[in-house]
């Protein structure tokens, strides 16, 4: 038995959906502790393309339980979309289950993200305006409906009634954006708690009841490590914890219960919205990076800013998450490069660092010192075990897990399932991970 955390080691997009999928075969539970529909994943199978925002990519193995756990908020009409299109898919989804306590994504929500980040014009942070932190920011005051509010017209209009009169007036006064109708809303949503009603439980009895009866249990975090809300790039950053933490406070549990956590991190480094990007690129290599590597939001279908591997952000990933494994994601899509540049430290003020600054004015000045390495110049996407691969790209492989001195568990050449190397199965395969040279 292992429990074990997915975390994204930087900016979020790193694969995590696949790499989750893919230990997922080997859970009994799954469970999402945070985040909302501002996330996105794609999964590959059988050549077909599922993108989801809130479910866990675990709901493609039918007997495993996937949870949506009370550190989310969750968008129910966007929910209720990706069940339909799954079931369309033929997808099994008796073991999909929402947590009572989690915190509903309302209209209010969507219309005020929209338009406070249209009122910060050249301050804009570059979210996905889909609600997510006027969501999190009413839990916080305590002023946020629940999943289970949806399931009793009474609760749900006593909860309504305050945050619906104050978002009104915001709205009204502030935005100059008509008013939502609070009948209309309340119906709306009574209507999406009814549909919902079959999926929701009690979160920590369902991990707490696995726990006892020793299964597997997944945790599957949102974004990335550096869009933390305490640890991230902030202001530039999303509005919960998506660090191996969270999974704590997000599902219920205490941080005895989890046995591994392990890092995704692309081959190379992407970010997608504002803020400092000490290792970007533009040009050639940067459209070969984002073409090669289809560098576009799953929820917002914006492209994303490419650039090398950064290995500061990456052991900050590594201290931050207490990660003991790493997967590397997407290391197909430097094949066609000659030579491959990772950030090794950076210059600040004329001195080098090796460390993540927390001011975001440093961040911004930081200069990346490179160290070149050589490419491959050959496909890597047929690859099914180390051996097959070119000498310079084990060498590649070496030289990160060595600079953030965690092993790697995992290698990604592909979008499909069967484009992987599983060097070890964190939740119960033998340890014998890739370790640095």
């Amino acid at each position: 038995m292992a429990n074990v955390v997915v975390i994204g080691a930087q900016w979020g997009d790193e694969g995590k959906g696949k790499i989750t999928d893919l230990l997922s075969r080997s859970a009994d539970v799954v469970v999402r502790y945070q985040g909302g529909v501002n996330a996105g994943h794609t999964i590959v199978v059988d050549q077909k393309v599922l993108k989801l925002h809130l479910i866990p990519s675990g709901i493609l193995y039918p007997e495993t339980i996937c949870l949506i756990g009370s550190g989310t908020v969750v968008d129910p009409k966007v929910m209720l979309k990706e069940i339909s299109m799954l079931i369309e898919n033929g997808i099994d989804i008796r073991g999909l289950q929402l947590a009572s306590t989690a915190h509903v994504t309302m209209p209010y929500h969507r219309l005020l993200d929209q338009a406070m980040e249209q009122r910060r014009g050249a301050q804009k942070i570059g979210t996905t305006g889909r609600g997510i932190g006027p969501t999190y920011a009413d839990k916080s005051q305590r002023n946020g409906i629940r999943v289970i509010d949806l399931l009793d017209e009474k609760s749900l209009r006593e909860r309504i009634k305050g945050p619906l009169t104050e978002k009104n007036e915001l709205l009204q006064k502030i935005y100059e954006i008509d008013p939502l109708d609070p009948e209309s809303v309340i119906k709306e949503y009574l209507g999406y708690g009814s549909l919902l009603a079959p999926h929701v439980v009690e979160c920590t009895r369902t991990i707490h009841n696995a726990a006892k009866n020793k299964k597997n249990i997944l945790f599957e975090g949102a974004q990335g490590t550096l869009l933390d809300l305490d640890h991230g790039t902030y202001p530039y950053v999303t509005s919960s914890n998506p660090v191996s933490g969270g999974a704590c406070i997000g599902a219920g549990v205490g941080p005895t219960l989890i046995d591994r956590v392990i890092g995704v991190a692309k081959a190379y480094t992407t970010r997608v919205g504002e803020g400092p990007f000490p290792t970007e690129l533009s040009g050639k290599i940067n459209d070969l990076l984002c073409d090669r590597g289809g560098e576009f939001g799953t929820t917002t279908g914006r492209r994303r800013r490419c650039g090398w591997f950064d290995g500061v952000i990456g052991k900050y990933a590594v201290e931050v998450n207490g990660l003991d494994s790493l997967a590397i994601t997407k290391l197909d899509v430097l094949d066609e490069l000659e030579e491959i540049k990772v950030c090794i430290a950076y210059e600040l003020g004329g001195k080098r660092i090796d460390h993540f600054p927390s001011s975001a004015e440093d961040f911004a000045k930081c200069k990346p010192i490179f160290e070149t390495l050589p490419g491959w110049k050959c496909s890597t996407a047929a690859c099914r075990r180390l051996e097959d691969l070119p000498s310079t790209a084990m060498n590649y492989l070496r030289f990160l897990a060595e600079l953030m001195e965690v092993p790697i568990a995992i290698v990604s050449l592909g979008a499909s399932r069967d484009q992987t190397i599983v060097v070890e199965d964190p939740i119960h395969g033998p340890k014998r991970a890739l370790l640095k040279s």
